[in-house]
């Protein structure tokens, strides 16, 4: 028997008796995470709230069949009264209350080294959208963190060149995988453990009490809510481990992603639930597009345009903002701004400059909106999104900016907006879709393409737009229509484009045509893929 799975073999005779089974491989390292006590302590989470969650993905399911036979989200008539009450979430923690710029990334070594030294007020490090979840980043990923928590993380090159903290660091906050995703290698009582539960728990026994020692705390980030139902078990959540380790209750902070159509509709609510554990919310302007796709699947009135031309601009981007902004601020928390997806160009300046100009004019609408700060995903986007938060957020937040009367509307958060269905932005979707699966498929989440840095929510868009335009028969702008038989003729040639560039052995090495057949599964069956990583799941370690 190998060291790994006699390690495994060890962990499991101490865990089976307590109905826990580790079916990932247990390195000698990950076992100083995968210990007895933090998998109990796992599962004595997963004992108490999977019900719950099974019973609102049940509830998830149940309204989209309402959506899909007609109905659409709106504000809920039987939570009025908290909509209009005049309340307010638990005090900011000193150091989460300047926020004007955050940098979000991977678990991996390097990219948390970087991003904590960037400059940056907040490293949001993140176990979903940006982190392929094989086995070893996952475990690697809580070790990483592990280290960084308590400053002791170092990281050498392959070509030698050595990174360590600097002495001011940003503060550190973590995102969980959504309520939606499962741990396939951990099973309690028989059954795959949740995946918030696992990237939540491990995280939160190994550091909770480190943190709290190093004058901070366990942050985090929420992804992918659909209700205030959903929030309240976070909080029921949170309340829990907050117990069981002895800490005092709303220690905890979390900024809840509104990154999904309903969700638009309960953010007093969602605040309300998680009130002394809130720290605000966050325009997941990637997946809230997504959302937007799936929740109108059925409805050819809400066909959408090109994605490039689906712009923060767009009065139902735009209304979705106003709205977020105008919600926190009355109830004293943080407004986050989202992700501009462009990233340095280091081989053409003038492309650079371009690309450094478009951050800087997102960053300045939302500074001018009212956010209290933004998302950049690489380390060179720091200095240009804090130059401009810097020059026009005076002080440390704007939760203190007089609040304008806002009134948004259930139309003015569903209008879809008007545009051309393109050629270009067609082969985009496919060739971006493909890329990234097959990065993602090898473990790798967070991909530069074409100069812009793509993750799960902006590969979403471009497999659910190819859904949609095939699903209604969908018009290019020179009249030709999008069947089956056109997108897989412009797969292969993107594929065979793709060879090309890349070269044979390259080519052949990867898994394109693997993730193809994937794209191609989920976008040419007459059922929405809810998520298309569920899917990819099956194909990794």
């Amino acid at each position: 028997m190998n060291p790994i799975t006699a390690q495994r073999a060890s962990l499991n005779q101490k865990l089976g008796k307590q109905g826990i089974e580790v079916r990932g491989a247990v390195t000698a390292e990950w076992a100083q995470i995968l210990t007895p006590e933090a998998l109990l302590f796992v599962a004595k989470l997963a004992r108490q709230f999977e019900p719950r969650r099974r019973e609102l993905l049940q509830r998830r399911a149940l309204r989209r069949a309402e959506w899909a036979d007609g109905a659409t989200p709106g504000f809920a008539p039987e939570t009025r009264d908290v909509r209009n009450a005049n309340w307010q979430v638990g005090s900011i923690p000193e150091d989460l209350v300047r926020r004007a710029v955050e940098i979000t990334g991977p678990v991996d070594r390097k990219m948390i080294i970087n991003a904590l030294n960037s400059g940056a007020n907040v490293f949001m490090a993140d176990f979903e959208d940006s982190n392929s979840p094989t086995w070893a980043n996952n475990i690697d990923g809580q070790l990483n963190l592990r280290d960084a928590v308590r400053r002791e993380i170092k990281y050498t090159s392959p070509d030698g060149k050595a990174y360590s903290l600097n002495k001011k660091t940003a503060t550190l906050m973590v995102r969980p995988r959504g309520w939606h995703l499962w741990e396939k290698h951990v099973l309690v009582d028989g059954a795959s453990v949740s995946a918030s539960l696992f990237d939540f728990g491990l995280y939160f026994f190994h550091n909770a009490a480190e943190l709290i020692e190093r004058g901070t705390g366990p942050y985090f980030y929420l992804p992918k809510l659909e209700s205030h139902l959903e929030a309240r078990l976070w909080n029921d959540v949170f309340k829990a481990a907050q117990d069981e380790l002895g800490i005092p209750r709303g220690t905890i902070r979390a900024t809840v992603l509104i990154e999904t159509l309903p969700a638009a509709f309960e953010m007093d609510e969602i605040l309300f639930e998680l009130k002394e554990h809130s720290a605000g919310l966050n325009c997941g302007r990637w997946d809230y597009i997504f959302s937007f796709i799936k929740t109108f699947r059925t409805r050819p009135e809400y066909l959408l345009p090109d994605r490039a031309q689906v712009t923060m601009t767009r009065h139902f981007m735009r209304s979705y903002v106003e709205l977020l902004i105008s919600t926190c601020h009355r109830r004293r928390t943080h407004a986050m701004g989202g992700m501009a997806a462009q990233i340095p160009i280091k081989t053409n300046l003038k492309a650079n400059e371009e690309a450094l100009e478009k951050v800087r004019q997102d960053k300045l609408r939302e500074v001018l909106a009212g956010h209290d700060g933004t998302w950049v995903a690489h380390p060179g986007l720091v200095p240009v999104a804090a130059e401009v938060f810097n020059t026009h957020m005076k002080r440390v937040n704007q939760i203190d900016r007089p609040l304008e009367k806002v009134r948004i509307t259930h139309e003015d958060l569903t209008r879809p907006p008007t545009g051309d269905i393109t050629e270009r932005g067609l082969r985009q979707n496919i060739d971006v879709g493909i890329q990234y699966l097959e990065s993602w498929l090898k473990g790798i989440g967070c991909v530069p393409i074409y100069n812009l840095m793509e993750d799960a929510a902006t590969a979403e868009i471009s497999r659910s737009q190819v859904w949609q335009w095939l699903r209604f028969e969908a018009r290019l702008d020179d009249g030709r229509v999008i069947t089956p038989w056109f997108v897989r003729e412009i797969m292969f040639e993107e594929l065979s484009r793709m060879r090309d560039f890349l070269g044979t052995e390259r080519f052949d090495s990867g898994k394109f045509e693997r993730a193809a057949s994937i794209f191609d599964d989920i976008t040419m069956k007459d059922d929405f893929t809810e998520f298309m990583t569920l899917v990819a799941y099956d194909h990794i370690d």
